[in-house]
Parts: structure tokens; sequence; C-alpha cells
């Protein structure tokens, strides 16, 4: 069961998906993250020259990162 404020989506994957610097710096996080406009961003600055890339995966791992409803992306695994 999804707690309220708690996204479904997979705090793994979302981490996977920023860790690997290619896809970090292009936003590919952020899409999976439903958030469209700034991964748009990130891709036109290549990760804001890497630091939004290294805040964004700060973030993420520590399970502050939101989707774009405003919920945490906080769990792990995904939910159904």
């Amino acid at each position: 069961m999804i707690e309220p404020g708690i996204s479904s989506k997979s705090r793994l994957v979302c981490f996977l998906l920023c860790l690997f610097p290619v896809l970090g710096f292009l936003g590919v996080h952020r899409y999976y993250a439903g958030k469209v406009g700034t991964g748009l961003l990130m891709l036109v600055t290549l990760g804001g020259l890497g630091v939004w890339w290294l805040i964004d995966l700060i973030f993420i791992g520590c399970g502050s990162f939101r989707d774009k409803n405003g919920k945490l992306i906080k769990n792990w695994l995904e939910s159904n």
C-alpha cells in the first residue's frame, strides 16, 4: 500500500538513472519522475555543468527527491 505523500516511483531506478553520468547529466531521472520541464533544462545545460546533477544524486540517495506531484520518491522498490 502506498502511503500518502510517498510516490509509487522507485528510488532505486531514479538513483541508477542519475548515477550514470551520461544519463544523469541529460536529466533522464527527472523524466522518470515526471519532471519533463526541468529534465529539458538539465539536457540543455548538461546537468547544470555537473552541479545540478550532483545535488539531485544526493537528494535521491537521501530520499528527499520529489516527483512531479510533490510526493517523495522514498521507496527503493516500485509500488503498484
